[in-house]
């Protein structure tokens, strides 16, 4: 049995549960899934833990020996992602105490580019809104479905999309998530992977009146049916299916951002990282 990570957000859930409910082929093969949040994920895809496990895409380049990357269910931000958030009336200094979901995300690599001077803690993403609440941080950055609402005594400060908009100098969708798989799946199966959770996010993304309504019953989102829509509408959608050329553009340019940060040791094309497509085709040929 294979064992599928992912988040505990609405996004991750709705693009797995497909497979969960049997309504596509799963080949033969058989699949558990494991919701942890992404910092856990992120560590224990360090580990080598699951066989497919979703990831921050600013993680990979640290675990590019030990895992492939999937083309689908991935969660990019267009013109919206995760957002600095900070008490009305709190001027943030230089330094000030930056409460982030995780070392490795996508969000910390950028706020730590923007805000090289800021003491980072690290929190639970459910726990960063209290943090910043109660004044154990000065500043925090909300994630998942916490940005769609959040306390009126809280104000943005900055949008993760305006930052990755500076950083790039270019208008590309913004790279938060994705999958990958371990390498040492034998290719053939790891074929059979992708096709299948491919076609999960696309029966789910067709079916998303339908299968929201199923996981809102059985008390598996956070938010009500309304936030729900718009958060699904958001990231997990038509560009969730398959990773298309500007996709890959734009987490290319977050390596080399990361690489001229000195935050990983060389640059990456995600292309040589992806499982040839061609090779289950070359195999029964």
């Amino acid at each position: 049995m294979l064992t599928v990570a992912h988040s505990p957000d609405a996004d991750d859930i709705f693009m797995y549960y497909a497979i969960n409910l049997g309504w596509i082929n799963d080949e033969g093969l058989r699949f558990k899934n494991q919701a942890l949040d992404i910092q856990t994920l992120n560590e224990e895809a360090i580990k080598g833990t699951f066989d497919i496990t979703a990831i921050s895409f600013g993680l990979y380049p640290l675990i590019k020996n030990d895992y492939a990357l999937l083309r689908t269910a991935v969660s990019f931000g267009e013109g919206y992602g995760p957002k600095l958030v900070k008490k009305k009336d709190k001027k943030l200094k230089k330094n000030f105490k930056l409460a982030l979901s995780g070392k490795h995300t996508t969000n910390a690599l950028l706020f730590k580019m923007v805000y090289p001077d800021a003491k980072i803690i690290y929190k639970n993403f459910l726990d960063i809104e209290g943090a910043v609440l109660s004044g154990e941080a000065d500043a925090g950055a909300l994630i998942h479905e916490s940005i769609l609402g959040f306390s009126d005594e809280l104000v943005v400060e900055r949008e993760l999309w305006d930052i990755w908009l500076e950083l790039s100098k270019k208008e590309l969708p913004l790279p938060l998530g994705g999958m990958g798989i371990r390498r040492s799946m034998p290719l053939l199966k790891a074929s059979q992977c992708e096709k299948i959770l491919t076609d999960a996010v696309r029966v789910a993304n067709d079916s998303k009146a339908l299968l929201s309504k199923m996981l809102l019953e059985r008390g598996l989102f956070r938010v009500d049916a309304k936030t729900l829509d718009k958060y699904l509408d958001m990231y997990a959608n038509d560009e969730s299916i398959s990773m298309s050329d500007l996709q890959f553009e734009a987490v290319n340019r977050l390596f080399e951002l990361g690489f001229e940060h000195g935050y990983y040791e060389k640059m990456l094309d995600v292309r040589e990282y992806l499982i040839p497509k061609e090779y289950e085709k070359l195999r029964f040929s």
